[in-house]
């Protein structure tokens, strides 16, 4: 089987518009993307939490429709633009989508992953490349946090670095429940997560479980306020989230580090570290650990006055 995509160039006050009414006049699935993807033009589109751009579209957009092959093209981008009063049928190009096998196509895209000195994150499709290593079976999947990501990979070589047997762990904003995992595998006990996303602690459990540390204990932040840790302190505090909800809870991930316990921030551009750093220091003095490809991971120590050594 195979399918052709519609492709519509438009104006941004057009483009959320015309991608519901082409989804309505028989448009199985439509994107939004940047008419200037590739130019000096083109415009970045994101935003932390608080700060999201108003509408997914660009000021020049381009507006993708998958259809089935035998669909009546003409009828479907006529009748959408009708629908949002675009009087002239606006032009559009033809581009053919052929079948494949899109689970092999998609797990080809993820390989293992190696981070720091001994950890390996591994798909379920894998082998791992080093069965001694420590290894953590992940998939990608709707959490945050298979270790592609500068900001997962630094905490984990913090995690890596800086093992805790025997001492606790807070994973704060969890997302996949990987920074929890690597923390127990290296012999902490216990470690608890904490996300507000219902899926995000769903997935972790069900990732704990897979790597054999099910005894990781994921809560949604009202829960965590009523279980015994709701007055812990820890021996590690890991936030792995952005640097505007970060800023906000210096006083609450503060006050969850133990005396002398540690507190890694990551999630936060290299130019927003001081921000953040000042954030934290009427509660803890932290400092750039490391950097990797503009994030960094911050670190400090409760009850200390110097900001501890980078890596």
């Amino acid at each position: 089987m195979s399918w052709t995509e519609i492709v519509i160039e438009v104006a941004r006050e057009h483009a959320e518009a015309l991608s519901d009414a082409l989804i309505e006049n028989g448009a199985l699935s439509v994107s939004v993307e940047d008419a200037d993807e590739g130019t000096d033009a083109e415009q970045p589109l994101f935003g932390e939490p608080g700060m999201e751009p108003k509408e997914a579209a660009w000021e020049h957009s381009r507006v993708v429709a998958l259809t089935n092959d035998d669909a009546d093209r003409d009828f479907i981008v006529a009748a959408a633009a009708q629908a949002v009063g675009i009087k002239a049928m606006p032009k559009y190009t033809e581009r053919k989508v052929e079948d494949e096998d899109w689970v092999r196509l998609t797990q080809s895209q993820f390989e293992p992953i190696h981070i720091g000195k001994n950890i390996w994150v591994v798909p379920s499709w894998h082998e791992a490349p080093d069965p001694s290593a420590l290894i953590l079976e992940l998939d990608p999947g709707l959490a945050f946090g298979t270790g592609s990501h500068p900001t997962t990979r630094l905490c984990m070589e913090w995690l890596e670095a800086h093992p805790a047997p025997g001492k606790t762990v807070l994973d704060y904003g969890c997302g996949s429940g990987i920074l929890a995992m690597v923390a127990r595998k290296l012999g902490a006990t216990p470690v608890a997560g904490v996300d507000i996303d219902t899926q995000a602690i769903d997935s972790a459990r069900a990732n704990a479980e897979r790597n054999q540390v099910a005894d990781i204990e994921f809560y949604v932040p009202d829960e965590f306020a009523k279980s015994s840790y709701a007055d812990a302190k820890f021996d590690v505090v890991v936030a792995n989230i952005l640097s505007s909800p970060l800023k906000l809870m210096a006083p609450m991930l503060s006050s969850r580090v133990a005396d002398g316990g540690a507190l890694v921030l990551s999630g936060v551009l290299a130019r927003q570290a001081d921000e953040v750093a000042a954030a934290y220091a009427p509660f803890i003095k932290m400092s750039v650990w490391a950097e990797h490809e503009g994030w960094v991971a911050l670190y400090g120590r409760a009850g200390s006055d110097t900001a501890p050594p980078s890596r």
